[in-house]
């Protein structure tokens, strides 16, 4: 069998034997640096490792407290369950859990009437949360914006999370709470805007039909669709 070669006529083994003949003889030359190079790879091997089963049993441990106060919310316990998901927002942070227990504690701010500290909230974690978070946050950042009658920051919060929206059933919701928030703001051009989004979109349930009744109302029946 013919040897391989580069393009410069030397055989490629032969240039792997020598890198190799090289490293072995930097590494008698260099005992002291070699050593200290083991020991870092060590180190980040140890650090890896550890930093692994850190967040694991992080994920773990919110999940089980996350559930502990999923309770309180379902049984309307709103205060006991503000109280825990705070601790699993603050002491989780960066974790699933810790998100999903954003979104129940703005859940529980609302449902307690303290629509003020939903949106603090929201503001804060809306923008950055993950896709299987962020249309709820805006959502509800929008029903707590509906709450304190600030109708053109609704709108904008519900149109965010009709953009977020991964399905479009819940891309038509968020048009549909939008186009009723642009309504309340006094603005008919969006509101028709966001209506006629949903007629156009690929959702034919519900929504598409309310929506050409509210573009019919909004329009006097001319040119509405």
């Amino acid at each position: 069998m013919a040897t391989s070669v580069t393009t410069a006529g030397r055989p490629v083994a032969a240039a792997d034997s020598g890198r190799l003949a090289g490293f072995v003889q930097w590494i008698k030359g260099h005992r002291q640096a070699s050593g200290y190079l083991g020991i870092a790879l060590g180190l980040g091997a140890v650090l890896f490792v550890w930093n692994l089963w850190s967040t694991r049993t992080a994920e773990r441990t919110a999940g089980a407290r996350l559930e502990q106060a999923r309770l309180a919310v379902d049984s309307r316990n709103y205060k006991l369950a503000a109280s825990e998901l705070s601790q699993v927002v603050e002491n989780y942070a960066g974790t699933r859990a810790a998100q999903e227990a954003t979104i129940l504690l703005a859940q529980a701010y609302l449902g307690q009437g303290q629509s003020q500290q939903a949106i603090a909230l929201l503001k804060r974690f809306a923008p950055g949360a993950g896709k299987a978070y962020q249309a709820q946050a805006y959502g509800l950042l929008g029903a707590a914006y509906e709450n304190v009658a600030h109708p053109k920051e609704a709108a904008e919060a519900y149109q965010r999370a009709a953009d977020a929206a991964r399905f479009p059933f819940l891309r038509a919701q968020g048009l549909s709470d939008a186009g009723r928030a642009w309504v309340a703001a006094g603005d008919t051009a969006r509101a028709l805007a966001a209506y006629r989004a949903i007629t156009e979109g690929a959702d034919s349930s519900g929504a598409a039909i309310e929506a050409k009744v509210r573009i019919g109302e909004l329009t006097r029946g001319a040119g509405g669709r």
